[in-house]
């Protein structure tokens, strides 16, 4: 592997990190925001989530913004308004101001979540580009503890303004890294720049394959497509290969992760930590946990396949919600040693579930599910569908928890993941092995890869 092969996926994916570091410094800043603005529970799930809805504006025009002036510029553009857009967090002067400037950050993080699956993936060598796309989600899964470890190291001074603004610092490190990347070769040779895309391939493949044989395969993958508007997603032979993305876009967000994320502190006070530092403490554990499962399935996506590793994290959030259920009506709102504990165990089941699954295969598949010309479409409406249960999630998550208790609301969340696990058997691909070229053939072929007589 080239030196520049292993520089565009750290690079590309690292922007991942300020992804997480927003997701989880929010947690840590709630605890202030709270009191400061006299916060209720509706407040709280507003302010989360304002700049989730933001998100969703961005992935809508994401994929489009990609194709038009390029993976590379689009990421530049992201990660420098995202350093932007968090200093005017940190500084904000009211709540309106604040929650302005997180929904402008949102649409920065909601074209980033689009396009940089579609860049690693078009970059990355074929034999190793599972593990690079998952790196995404290591980068993703980093910033989230950096984000709770960082709020947990201000906690004694209630500075939610800092948690907010150092999301600075990784946006600027992050621009000057972009700088130095080519962009894709299919991009190039999507707009007729050949020249550019045999370069491309030639820093990023070396002598591993034949460079020319490369060119000509992606050139008949886009002359054989005619088309790459929002109605062929509709349309047969892909309906099916759209169907997939949403659903699987969909399942990531309900299943509760982002609840986690996003108000782990609150579990952990219903669970009787009344310590601040000890709530940031305890939830940023939780993600180290997620970390050690990401970083497992980095080493098994390219060897076990894409459906294994996807099912068995499913199947560990739903053992996990079990034991959440049990935990909470156990403990019926007063919990003592074991319980508390147990609790902390289901927390970490659920989340490295979560993260060895479904949070490392969503950036795969956004990135492989689609043939080319469809690609930054469909992550498009997959990320899209994502984000619009995250709302949904991190809206209701505070009052349902209040109503129905840690019981139902972890019940809930264990229907939903036994009905992703269904859909994911039903429809997910297995693209193990396969180069992004043959993709289309899959769903072309009805599901199956091998043509039905």
């Amino acid at each position: 592997m080239t030196r520049l092969a292993i520089m565009i996926g750290v690079a590309a994916a690292t922007v991942g990190i300020i992804y997480g570091y927003d997701s989880s410094n929010i947690g840590g800043a709630l605890i202030y925001l709270t009191a400061e603005f006299r916060l209720d529970a509706a407040g709280q799930g507003l302010l989360a989530t304002t700049v989730v809805v933001g998100e969703i504006a961005g992935a809508l025009f994401g994929g489009a913004l990609a194709n038009r002036i390029g993976r590379k510029p689009t990421m530049v553009l992201v990660a420098s308004t995202f350093t932007l857009f968090s200093l005017l967090s940190g500084i904000a002067p009211s709540l309106e101001f604040l929650i302005a400037a997180r929904f402008l950050l949102g649409l920065t993080i909601g074209v980033s979540v689009v396009v940089v699956p579609v860049f690693v993936a078009e970059s990355a060598p074929t034999r190793s580009r599972g593990a690079f796309l998952v790196l995404y989600q290591v980068a993703t899964v980093s910033g989230i503890v950096l984000g709770y470890l960082i709020a947990m190291a201000l906690a004694p001074t209630g500075s939610w303004r800092w948690m907010l603004g150092l999301a600075a610092v990784p946006g600027i490190i992050i621009t000057v890294l972009l700088l130095r990347l080519p962009d894709t070769a299919r991009w190039y040779i999507m707009k007729g720049r050949t020249a550019e895309a045999r370069k491309a391939l030639t820093q990023i493949e070396g002598d591993a394959i034949d460079i020319d044989a490369e060119i000509e395969t992606i050139t008949a993958g886009f002359a054989t497509a005619h088309t790459s508007g929002w109605l062929d997603l509709l349309r047969p032979p892909f309906l099916r290969a759209t169907l997939f993305v949403v659903g699987l876009g969909f399942f990531v967000q309900a299943t509760g992760i982002n609840a986690i994320v996003y108000y782990s502190p609150s579990i952990f006070k219903s669970m009787g930590y009344t310590d601040h530092v000890t709530q940031l403490g305890l939830s940023a554990l939780v993600q180290v946990a997620g970390l050690i499962a990401v970083f497992i399935a980095l080493l098994v996506i390219d060897r076990m396949g894409r459906r294994p590793v996807l099912l068995i994290g499913i199947g560990t959030m739903i053992a996990a919600n079990a034991l959440l259920v049990g935990v909470f009506l156990v403990g019926g709102g007063t919990f003592d040693g074991a319980l508390t504990v147990l609790g902390f165990i289901g927390l970490i089941l659920f989340t490295a579930g979560f993260t060895f699954g479904f949070g490392s295969l969503v950036w795969v598949y956004a990135g492989e599910a689609m043939p080319a010309h469809l690609r930054a479409l469909g992550a498009t409406v997959m990320l899209t569908a994502d984000l619009v249960a995250n709302v949904i999630v991190g809206l209701v998550f505070p009052s349902l928890l209040q109503s129905a208790g840690g019981a139902g609301t972890f019940a809930i969340f264990g229907v939903i993941a036994v009905l992703a696990f269904g859909f994911v058997t039903w429809l997910a691909p297995e693209t193990k092995g396969r180069p992004l070229e043959d993709i289309g053939r899959f769903w072309e072929n009805g599901g199956s890869w091998t043509a039905k007589r």
